[in-house]
């Protein structure tokens, strides 16, 4: 019996040696017989397309090095030399290296055929070609494309819109600065509901741009005066197509902007423009060393445009005048009902011109044709206001009022 409980012990314990050595064998084999799944590879330029000013995409799905389908986005300028932009996307027929489809533009729809040879060049890929659009005819020959994964692509897409739709306060966002984000198919009819209404439409954001056409929805941006902005935000949400409304960033710099009580100036519920008209033009006249020369607010966008005179330093002797420009907005520090103003002001503009009796001198002034030069100097005009006004100033390292 003795011995045969040894042999049973043995026998287990090679049987579980055995059962060991097989799991391992089978963990290393393992890889071995797992298959790849497919992959999601992008292309993000290819050089010929019209004039090479055309943004392109092209998406590639692959088994290994075999591609198994492939999509075609191209966004271009409708016309040569113009901001507005057409589209096409091109589901293609893989057959080995070669790539063909046929589409419509997206908006003049134009038709579209496509035929492109596509061949890996060491880490890179070439493609030959031809793209017709409409009556042109488009030879591509593009060489050194890189490709870039799902994860690469996505992180190089733009999303924020920059739309905060109740912004606590205006400390990253301007009061009158206002962002419609809307469905591209009713982008047009309301614009034309803003003809007649006391608002300003930036041009720019008019243009449907290639970001629009793929997302399918544009931003259009405006300024209006900030006691009207709230009320406006509110209708324009309701309007039919519209994915969001809200404040974005305008004008205003924090760094050239006070905060003070509101109570001394405002008459019920409404600011006393008169009033910090008057205060503002007298602080800054002072700043300046100049005479105010006008004061005119914004019906549409609530600014408040201060002029001022003072002689020019330029040869004395010849009596030539500056007229000195700056804007400001005054509005409650956050949307809706506030105890504090915000004042921000622009940084001086400066023209000299002949005003002296007679015959005039005609000036170049070239002071103001650099865009990255420093701005006049306003001779501490912002610090004055925060005396004037009991106010605060913003600490930009801290990022709150102090």
């Amino acid at each position: 019996m003795r011995a045969l409980r040894c042999c049973l012990v043995g026998l287990a314990a090679a049987s579980s040696v055995l059962t060991l050595n097989l799991a391992s064998a089978q963990m290393k084999l393992a890889p071995k017989s797992q298959t790849t799944g497919p992959e999601t590879r992008y292309f993000t330029s290819i050089d010929g397309l019209m004039d090479g000013n055309a943004d392109v995409v092209l998406r590639e799905t692959r088994q290994g090095k075999t591609v198994t389908a492939a999509t075609l986005d191209v966004c271009y300028p409708a016309e040569k030399g113009s901001d507005r932009k057409d589209r096409f996307v091109a589901n293609l027929t893989v057959s080995g290296q070669t790539m063909t489809g046929a589409t419509q533009t997206q908006i003049d729809k134009l038709p579209v055929t496509i035929k492109l040879a596509r061949r890996p060049t060491g880490d890179t890929f070439e493609f030959k070609g031809q793209i017709s659009v409409g009556q042109t005819n488009n030879n591509v020959t593009s060489t050194d494309n890189s490709d870039q994964s799902e994860k690469e692509f996505q992180d190089n897409q733009s999303t924020d819109d920059n739309i905060a739709a109740a912004p606590k306060d205006f400390t990253e966002v301007s009061p009158e600065a206002i962002a419609v984000k809307i469905k591209l198919e009713a982008a047009l009819d309301f614009v034309r509901t803003l003809r007649g209404q006391a608002v300003e439409v930036s041009l720019n954001s008019l243009t449907v741009s290639c970001d629009a056409l793929r997302a399918g929805e544009q931003v259009i941006n405006l300024s209006i005066d900030p006691e009207r902005a709230a009320a406006f935000v509110a209708k324009a949400k309701t309007y039919p197509g519209v994915v969001s409304a809200g404040w974005t960033s305008g004008s205003v710099d924090m760094e050239r902007t006070i905060r003070f009580a509101a109570a001394d100036w405002r008459d019920g519920d409404r600011i006393n423009r008169d009033k910090i008209a008057s205060a503002l033009g007298n602080v800054l006249a002072k700043s300046l060393s100049a005479k105010p020369a006008g004061t005119k607010w914004d019906d549409e966008t609530g600014k408040l445009k201060l002029t001022f005179k003072r002689p020019s330093q330029v040869l004395p002797a010849l009596e030539l005048t500056e007229t000195v420009e700056i804007n400001a907005i005054i509005s409650s520090d956050k949307p809706g009902a506030s105890d504090r103003l915000i004042l921000w002001m622009s940084t001086p503009s400066v023209a000299t011109t002949d005003e002296a009796a007679g015959a005039k001198l005609a000036l170049a002034d070239s002071a103001n044709t650099d865009e990255e030069s420093d701005p006049r100097d306003d001779n501490g005009a912002v610090a004055a206001l925060a005396a004037e006004f009991k106010a605060q100033r913003w600490d930009a390292d801290k990022s709150s009022w102090k």
